[in-house]
């Protein structure tokens, strides 16, 4: 039976479904942004208030993600990925009701909580289907909706903010939160009609293609022999710390411009909403196209180190450039671009990585702790960018910091062994870091 039919028909069945998914699930994480442009006079919340409530959506991400990837790994993903959508929804439309810095804080807090588990899940997910040379592309499709959901949300955010304020007597930003949740809700039900736990359970395939996959991730299994898929082995390894400190750096990057894009843009002069909302799709248009087409290519030559650490630069000479042109709209967007497609694309290119890195409890356990580690650079970079929009009047100088920041990430991608390149990686217990084992 011919292989490639085989993934084509579960990349046809899964992926779009995932890709819908996950652009809900960040349309409700980072639609705060935009809400910012009122909430923040009705509310009369400062930069370092809607900074700290922005962040600290990561701290109840990051403190139960790992949790959550095991119990995913041990129940079934449907179950789980259909639980933590309904609680998200939920928790995003009650933001509508805010009314003090504490209650934002509050539901931030929760939001993190809800949402934790979701990304590594979908991950650890694909690599139920996937063998490590087939899940780049299909990965980079999937962390596609990022941009795809401010393409989409950035117009659709500014229009709710303009077309229902003050209408039933609630804000814009109101009405947004409480719009944009249903999504959330709907697909979170439909997840337990649609998704398999794992290839033995889908119907849609015949034994003969089951047959095909089971014996990819067979030999993909016998490669790693030597390795280790407990949870022990993936929270003590030297490489996965290596990778939560490279993504560290990336997630800087993403959250940067998913939470301050608006204000940036509204900053270098523009006022109206949906004109933010237009503007801030700008940069994803092209950041989709970028990470898919540079993420096929990394597939084609099974190199992944420069393609992780190119992304990488370019994102830090744009942050650099956004904070030179934050006068100019249309050089400050046009930075932007630069910004918006190469964050996108390192994110997708670096997940190439780790996603073959462990087996069994230990991949739910060290995807998710790259991760977590990862998105604390969420709740730095919101957090430091309003306290030192606060102090300083321009978010230049944290422009400048993570520009820095960002290349000495695509710096660290370059120790990681050259063995990554060729076959997916290995976790020893008693490897170091450079020693391609």
């Amino acid at each position: 039976m011919n292989a490639d039919a085989v993934y084509r028909r579960i990349t046809r069945r899964l992926v779009p479904f995932l890709f819908v998914c996950y652009a809900a699930a960040y349309l409700d994480r980072v639609n705060v942004g935009f809400a910012k442009l009122q909430l923040q006079d009705d509310l009369q919340f400062s930069d370092t208030v809607y900074g700290l409530g922005a962040g600290i959506f990561f701290v109840g991400y990051i403190l139960f993600e790992v949790p959550s990837n095991v119990v995913l790994h041990r129940i079934g993903a449907k179950w789980w990925i259909a639980r933590i959508m309904v609680t998200w929804a939920l928790i995003s439309g009650a933001m509508a009701f805010i009314n003090s810095a504490t209650m934002f804080y509050i539901l931030r807090f929760l939001l993190g909580v809800a949402e934790a588990g979701f990304i590594p899940g979908i991950l650890l997910y694909l690599t139920y289907w996937f063998p490590a040379q087939r899940r780049g592309r299909v990965t980079a499709i999937f962390l596609a909706a990022i941009p795809v959901a401010t393409i989409v949300g950035g117009p659709l955010s500014g229009w709710i903010l303009t077309a229902f304020d003050e209408v039933g007597g609630l804000g814009g930003w109101q009405w947004m939160f409480l719009i944009e949740a249903v999504p959330s809700l709907v697909l979170g039900l439909l997840v337990l009609r649609y998704l398999d736990n794992s290839v033995d359970a889908a119907r849609w395939l015949s034994n003969a293609e089951k047959d095909v996959v089971r014996a990819d991730l067979a030999a993909e299994e016998a490669s790693r022999e030597g390795g280790h898929g407990s949870i022990r082995a993936a929270m003590t390894s030297g490489r996965v710390w290596l990778l939560c400190g490279i993504y560290f750096t990336i997630a800087l990057g993403i959250y940067l411009v998913s939470f301050w894009l608006p204000t940036i843009i509204k900053g270098s002069g523009v006022a109206d909403p949906l004109t933010i909302g237009l503007l801030t799709a700008v940069p994803y248009v092209v950041a989709v196209i970028a990470m898919i087409t540079w993420s096929a290519h990394g597939d084609r030559t099974g190199e992944r180190r420069w393609h992780t650490t190119v992304p990488c630069l370019i994102t830090g000479l744009g942050l650099v450039l956004t904070a030179v042109f934050l006068q100019s709209t249309a050089l400050a967007v046009g930075a932007m671009v630069l910004v918006a497609a190469g964050v996108s694309t390192a994110q997708a290119a670096f997940w190439s990585i780790p996603s073959a890195l462990l087996t069994g409890a230990g991949a739910a356990a060290g995807i998710a702790l790259v991760n977590s580690i990862g998105n604390i650079g969420g709740a730095v970079a919101t957090s430091l960018v309003g306290w030192l929009s606060d102090l300083t009047g321009s978010p230049a100088s944290s422009l400048y910091t993570f520009g820095v920041v960002l290349v000495v990430g695509g710096v660290l991608v370059l120790a990681l062994p050259r063995s990554v390149d060729d076959r997916p990686m290995v976790v020893d217990e008693g490897a170091d870091l450079g020693s391609g084992r």
